[in-house]
């Protein structure tokens, strides 16, 4: 049997958690594949380090080019994290022709074209079915399982702290920070946790998923991200008597044909908290678990769910690109599968002011007379329309809650209305608006 040598880059939560896998798997993996993989070093920040799993000392370095300039190392996993020295280290490996292996969504998000081309151009490949949704194959869903669809539309749970926050706040009503500082001593939540309550690790995700689907690169910067800070037990609440659950959700959906102008599909890319339909698979989606709701013009629906993170299900992922690229190094096809391909079909992503939705706003107003009709107005004039109104009993005081669900209109003009109403002497809070999907 051949056996190709692995060098390891990261022997933290998610590097001990690829090599136990190795240990306890490696068999089977050899037997399906036909090529032994074996650990041949493993660079970590400092040897004495914890970690989950334990690694033979023998094998450690804290110097990462003696892993990956090493001419006995075939592969490379870059199990790190963040974009600088990550980014060292997966174009020395590339440069040296060996493929890499890596869970990095923030360096895709950051540098992933320059990074494939550079891999294109040193005849190997770059793997990364670890970076989005954890154990759940996602990528490989996309890249070989959806090949010959058209992807319509995609919704993702993408991000399982946020889940878990919301999760809890509608199961019993409990505050936002209150749930925060549980889901930070549970380890569900890093400190500070900035980069999954304000939805940017969705939006890595998220544009990593939409450049597979449409074959064009989707910077961060034209993927509109709002986070979870604004939701509220009232929100859930609400929600809830409407028929409806609130998820952080990233969208990738086509809105329409190509245009006849210049045939581009008109496409959007958002992460934002949204209403769901509470009757719909992906309300059912609870605590830490990921899932992604796909729909392609052949296939039709499908549903994919799992583990989104941790040490064992992003191992298992690394194990799958691993076999790949053994695979691919056995029988001498490194660029057998380009890890990104252009497309042609041509696609424009919108901006977020002319994306047509349905909206939840719920407002803080004073308690009397002729308020909702100033109110009616404002939308009225903007050409919006309100589908119905909920101002709820048993709220004492001068200030109570006003609860709207518009019907569908251009996000710009909705968020312009809101500026207006905000800026009445009867509203006495800002507005909270969230969008509804429908996931029709």
């Amino acid at each position: 049997m051949d056996v190709l040598n692995l060098g390891m880059v990261g022997g933290g939560t998610v590097g001990s958690g690829v090599f136990h896998a190795l240990q306890q798997n490696g068999e089977l993996l050899a037997c399906r594949i036909g090529v032994r993989i074996q650990v041949r070093k493993v660079a970590v920040k400092a040897v004495d380090e914890p970690r989950p799993y334990p690694i033979p000392r023998r094998l450690l370095t804290t110097d990462w080019r003696q892993v990956v300039e090493d001419p006995e190392v075939h592969m490379v996993t870059e199990l790190v994290g963040g974009t600088t020295v990550a980014r060292q280290i997966v174009e020395t490996a590339l440069r040296l022709g060996k493929p890499v292996i890596t869970a990095n969504k923030a360096l895709l998000s950051a540098h992933g074209p320059e990074l494939f081309r550079k891999a294109e151009r040193h005849g190997t490949n770059l793997y990364f079915e670890a970076s989005v949704c954890g154990g759940i194959p996602i990528i490989k869903a996309l890249r070989e399982g959806f090949v010959g669809n058209r992807i319509r539309a995609l919704y993702g749970i993408v991000n399982g702290t946020c889940n878990y926050i919301l999760t809890r706040m509608a199961r019993d009503r409990a505050g936002f920070d209150a749930v925060l500082k549980e889901a930070q001593r549970e380890g569900y939540a890093e400190t500070p946790p900035d980069l999954d309550i304000d939805g940017h690790d969705a939006q890595h995700k998220t544009g990593i998923l939409a450049s597979l689907a449409h074959g064009i690169w989707i910077p961060p910067s034209k993927i509109r991200v709002e986070g979870i800070r604004s939701v509220s037990p009232l929100d859930l609440e609400f929600a809830s008597q409407l028929g409806y659950t609130i998820k952080l959700l990233g969208i990738v959906k086509e809105l329409g044909s190509a245009d006849a102008t210049d045939g581009e599909t008109p496409l959007q890319v958002s992460v934002y908290p949204a209403l769901i339909p509470s009757r719909h698979v992906l309300a059912g989606v609870q605590g830490v678990f990921n899932a992604v709701f796909v729909r392609g013009d052949v296939v039709g629906e499908t549903l994919f769910y799992g583990q989104g993170a941790g040490k064992d299900a992003t191992a298992s992922a690394v194990l799958s690109d691993l076999a790949d690229a053994a695979l691919d190094l056995r029988f001498g096809s490194p660029r057998r599968r380009p890890a990104f391909v252009r497309q042609p079909n041509r696609v424009r992503v919108v901006p977020m002011d002319e994306v047509v939705s349905r909206s939840f706003v719920r407002l803080s107003v004073v308690d009397r007379p002729g308020v909702l009709a100033r109110i009616a107005a404002v939308f009225g004039q903007a050409g919006i329309g309100i589908a119905s109104v909920i101002q709820p009993e048993g709220h004492t005081g001068e200030i109570v809650p006003l609860i709207l669900m518009l019907h569908e209109a251009p996000d710009g003009a909705v968020r312009r209305a809101l500026g207006r109403i905000g800026r009445l002497p009867v509203v006495k809070a800002p507005p909270v608006r969230f969008r509804v999907e429908s996931l029709d």
